[in-house]
């Protein structure tokens, strides 16, 4: 496979595997997402969305949709730094917790009752990092990886 491929394949796998571990904590594991752990999920979603186009796309775009992805990507893994450090309390968050609540006949009363989510305790880790290091790691490789991929698919 040749890196253009290889990078365009990537930018779709490493957004939608962080992407299924993110669904899997919050659905099958009771990880209720902060706020700023939502912030992380959108950049994803774009590069999901930008690299199924990439798969589709005359080829003369297919290198910049793959190139933008991956800078969806590495902009997941900046927020997932700044995360991670609000929750090793090496600097201040934006925003402290915020209410997660299902969609239910009584809107007010789930919402008034839902747990508070703080974006500054992590709820699992392992060892010393948290879902938003994790992320981060992961964003910030698969990124690079991405973007050096394409950067040696033109040279050659």
């Amino acid at each position: 496979m040749s890196g253009v491929v290889t990078a365009r394949s990537l930018a779709l796998a490493v957004p939608a595997a962080l992407m299924a571990g993110a669904l899997g904590a919050q659905f099958i594991g009771g990880l209720y997402p902060c706020e700023m752990c939502h912030w992380q999920r959108w950049p994803h979603y774009v590069a999901i969305v930008l690299a199924l186009l990439a798969f589709v796309a005359p080829r003369p775009a297919r290198g910049v949709l793959v190139a933008l992805a991956a800078f969806a990507i590495l902009t997941s893994g900046a927020i997932g730094v700044f995360h991670a450090g609000v929750e090793y309390h090496w600097w201040q968050g934006i925003t402290p917790c915020s209410r997660v609540a299902s969609h239910g006949s009584d809107a007010l009363s789930e919402i008034l009752n839902a747990p508070i989510v703080r974006c500054d305790a992590p709820q699992w880790t392992l060892g010393p990092i948290s879902l938003a290091g994790f992320n981060a790691l992961f964003s910030l490789a698969g990124g690079a990886t991405i973007l050096a991929l394409l950067a040696k698919g033109r040279q050659a």
